[in-house]
């Protein structure tokens, strides 16, 4: 990390919201299958969190793959404990809009989650999709295990090649460990089936990712 990042680090630390130290209320189950949103998950069961943007049309990416056990919308990625959505599109949280997917590695692989990723937003926009502007909607991965971390830093590589040879730009996705992952509201929970016609920014580059 550069000076340059330690000090924006540090200031970002200083401007975060406090918080709370009791988790805001959400749904207790998955609207579309039914299967419970907080742990234990099953014990073959591994988690991935990522931020595309908006997490109303990401979450709906992944809910629907043969594999996937649970999905849920929230933050991640920041400093205040608890965040409520107003707070985080303030950007004062640190965090991003994000989707923890649970999966069966065994009936999806991870190199299917990292395709659906990179596939269906655009990475190399900072902190913004579309007309979506603000930190909270930066291209993120939150990795929960050494092998995912070196597949998606490996993903990241590929899928820059093919950015290039598209004429496209540079890939920003922040990749790092996940450290806490925090729920969204009841009302964000798999929006996008309760509103079938509710709003959806989400678009990718039209450019393949050769990974899997």
């Amino acid at each position: 990390m550069s000076i340059f990042d330690t000090h924006n680090a540090t200031r970002q630390a200083e401007l975060a919201l406090p918080g709370r130290e009791t988790p805001i209320a959400t749904s207790d189950h998955h609207a579309v299958n039914g299967h419970p949103l907080h742990p234990p998950f099953p014990s073959e069961a591994e988690e991935l969190v990522v931020g595309m943007g908006c997490f109303w049309g990401v979450e709906r990416l992944f809910w629907d793959l043969p594999g996937v056990y649970v999905t849920a919308a929230g933050y991640a990625g920041g400093q205040t404990p608890n965040p409520t959505y107003e707070e985080t599109c303030t950007g004062r949280t640190g965090h991003t809009e994000a989707v923890r997917i649970i999966y069966d590695p065994s009936q999806v692989s991870l190199a299917t989650l990292l395709n659906v990723f990179w596939e269906q937003h655009d990475p190399t926009q900072k902190n913004r999709q579309g007309n979506d502007v603000g930190s909270q909607y930066r291209s993120a991965i939150y990795t929960t295990t050494t092998a995912q971390h070196q597949a998606a830093e490996e993903s990241a590589k590929v899928f820059q090649e093919a950015l290039h040879a598209a004429g496209k730009g540079d890939i920003t996705t922040e990749i790092k460990p996940l450290d806490v992952f925090y729920y969204a509201e009841a009302y964000h929970q798999q929006y996008l089936y309760k509103n079938p016609n509710g709003y959806c920014g989400i678009k990718g580059t039209g450019v393949s990712c050769p990974i899997g």
